[in-house]
Order: structure tokens, then C-alpha cells, then sequence
């Protein structure tokens, strides 16, 4: 009998459907709220993520394809639940009141300083005197709140399933490390991932703000495509290395941006060089020109080139930005003339 199919089996047989046009499947994207049994077979409650009858049609069949032709539930019902405040025209893209611009940190691979370059930048456009706001949406690895000293910290309950953000250094952040014991591994699929961020943009008191920060987890892989689709970005910052290796990553994190409609606001090449303390001799310890070349390539700029030094990395270790910790040192002004372009590319 059909109520025999057990409902972790129909989520994984919904998990085959894709979104047209897209690698995403509807689990992924967060579409499928709910399976419920019913006398007969199952009910698919889903949200409606585009006007598109087209799409929707062909949604409804690919539905009723794995579930009543390869599951053999006896009987498909689809309940679709419209939610005009939360999703957008084509992939449910989530639009915070108040924010100006939504700008994403993304890279190819993971290594290569995505997170300090997101954790700087916040900061340095709240030197620059801007309200700003930083969502740590890399759920398997969040690194934000050692990087702003916040661990011990929890967001303040403001009644219902609101939370207002933490707040350091003049940046308001928000980050499932906020939620979770020290040290505690995040062992979810994608779904509650996906849960996860929309709660965090839908539930979290943002405020007005003229910069919303979204460190995204590395990769181009499912989670990280639909992370993109699923806020409304305004542009992205793809962060490399020089290396070939990283640069040839991070063109797919160029290419899975664009593919979701995103503009490409410029690559940072991270790790860029090491000068000597001692001798000031430059040394290239991840080659050389990487970020020059992908950018000329993807049509796009290389927005900054960070070097290494180890008070960047000793700042962050220690829960205080460079930027924040000493804004008169190189590092800073890189992150800070960073910043001043991200600031030129957007409208005002």
C-alpha cells in the first residue's frame, strides 16, 4: 500500500527533480515544505517559486513522475503554498527591508582566505562609516565569530522567532557558530542548510543597513549555487590565490554566480605576495599573476591584491580584524581601498 512508502523515501525520490534551468534540485532549494500521508498516498506541500505557470506545470509532472511512476505512491497530491514576501520570480530569492546592497564573498576552494577577506571588508566599510552587516552563511565551517572575539556571545530574543544580531566593532553579525556548543560539527543535508540561512535573513533583526556582508561556503556545488539563488545579491567578490590551481576554481565560482544572475563586482587575489621584514625582497610563494589572468578572462577586475603577512592572521586569531586592530597597517589600506570600490560599483 501506498502509506507503506515510508516519507524519507519520497523526500530522496523528490530529491531528483530539478529546477528547470538550473542543477539544483527542489529539495535543495528549500522548495518542498512538507510530506504528509494520506489515505490514498502522499500530499507534496511546496512553495510556489516563480509566477510561471510553465514552470510550475512542469514541476507538478516531474512530481507526479518520480513518486506515482517510479516510487508507486497509489495517489500525488500537490499543495503549492504562495509566499510573495519570501520568494522571488525565478528561485526564491529573499529580500531584506532595509538593506541597500547584498554583496557575497565566494571562492572556488576552500584555504585561500575567504572569510578573512569577508570578516575586512565588513569592517572596513564600517570604518568607512557605513552600517553594516555580516551573515556568516558557511553553515559547515563558520569562522566569523572568532574572528570578531563574539564565541561566547548569543543573539538577544526579541520575541517569537526573532533574534536581534550580534554586534562588534560596529558590525552586526549573525552565524549558526552563534547557535551551536564550541567545536560542534554541523552534520546536515542540504535542506536544513537551507532552512537554516532563510532564518537567519528572514528571522534576524537586521535593521536598516547600507552593506550586507554574506561570507558563502566555498565551492560550486549545490549548496553553494542555491545559498546564491536564494538571497537577492546585488554582487559578488570571488577570492583566489595566485596559483593555477585556485584560479581555476575560482572561474567556476565566477560561472556558477553568473549563471544565477549575479554580477561579478571583481576578484581578490589573497596570499598575493610575501615581503621580507629583514631585506624587502619580494617573494611570489603562490606564483604569480593568477588573479590578473582570471580576470581578464572572466571580462571582469582584479579589485585588490592582498600579501601575506602574519598580523592579518594574528588579528583574526586573536578576534579583531586587521582592520579594526590596526588600520594603519598594509593590509588595512588594501582592505580598505577594497572596500571604497565595492562602495563606487553599486548604486547609490
Amino acid at each position: 500500500m501506498a502509506r507503506q512508502i515510508p516519507p524519507d523515501a519520497v523526500i530522496e525520490a523528490l530529491g531528483q527533480v530539478k529546477y528547470p534551468g538550473y542543477a539544483a534540485d527542489i529539495v535543495t532549494l528549500g522548495m518542498v515544505e512538507d510530506v504528509q500521508p494520506t489515505p490514498t498516498g502522499y500530499a507534496v506541500v511546496m512553495r510556489q517559486a516563480t509566477e510561471r505557470d510553465e514552470v510550475m506545470k512542469r514541476l507538478a509532472e516531474d512530481v507526479h513522475r518520480v513518486l506515482a511512476h517510479d516510487l508507486g505512491v497509489a495517489q500525488v497530491e500537490l499543495r503549492v503554498r504562495r509566499v510573495e514576501a519570501e520568494l522571488g520570480e525565478k528561485t526564491g530569492r529573499v529580500r531584506l527591508e532595509g538593506t541597500k546592497h547584498i554583496i557575497a564573498v565566494g571562492s572556488g576552494k576552500g584555504g585561500v582566505g575567504k572569510s578573512t577577506v569577508a570578516a575586512n571588508l565588513a569592517a572596513a566599510l564600517a570604518h568607512l562609516g557605513l552600517s553594516v552587516g555580516l551573515l556568516d552563511a558557511d553553515i559547515y565551517g563558520p569562522s566569523i565569530p572568532m574572528m570578531f572575539g563574539t564565541t561566547e556571545e548569543r543573539p538577544k530574543a526579541a520575541g517569537g522567532n526573532n533574534f536581534y544580531p550580534v554586534e562588534k566593532f560596529g558590525v552586526k553579525l549573525v552565524s549558526i557558530g552563534f547557535f551551536l556548543n564550541d567545536r560542534a560539527p554541523v552534520i546536515w543535508r542540504g535542506p536544513m542548510v537551507m532552512g537554516a540561512v532563510r532564518q537567519f535573513l528572514k528571522d534576524a533583526l537586521w535593521g536598516s543597513q547600507d552593506f550586507l556582508i554574506v561570507d558563502l561556503p566555498p565551492g560550486t556545488g549545490d549548496a553553494q549555487l542555491t545559498l546564491a539563488q536564494q538571497v537577492a545579491l546585488d554582487g559578488a567578490i570571488v577570492v583566489s590565490t595566485p596559483q593555477d590551481v585556485a584560479v581555476l576554481d575560482a572561474m567556476r565560482a565566477v560561472k556558477m554566480f553568473r549563471q544565477v544572475h549575479c554580477p561579478i563586482l571583481g576578484i581578490v587575489e589573497n596570499l598575493s605576495f610575501f615581503v621580507c621584514p629583514d631585506c624587502g625582497e619580494r617573494d611570489d610563494l603562490f606564483g604569480s599573476g593568477g588573479g590578473e589572468r582570471m580576470a581578464k578572462e572572466e571580462g571582469t577586475e582584479v579589485l585588490a591584491q592582498i600579501p601575506i603577512y602574519p598580523e592579518v592572521r594574528a588579528a583574526g586569531d586573536s578576534g579583531m580584524p586587521i582592520v579594526i586592530k590596526e588600520p594603519r597597517h598594509p593590509a588595512s589600506q588594501a582592505f580598505l581601498d577594497l572596500a571604497r570600490k565595492v562602495v563606487a560599483a553599486v548604486p547609490d
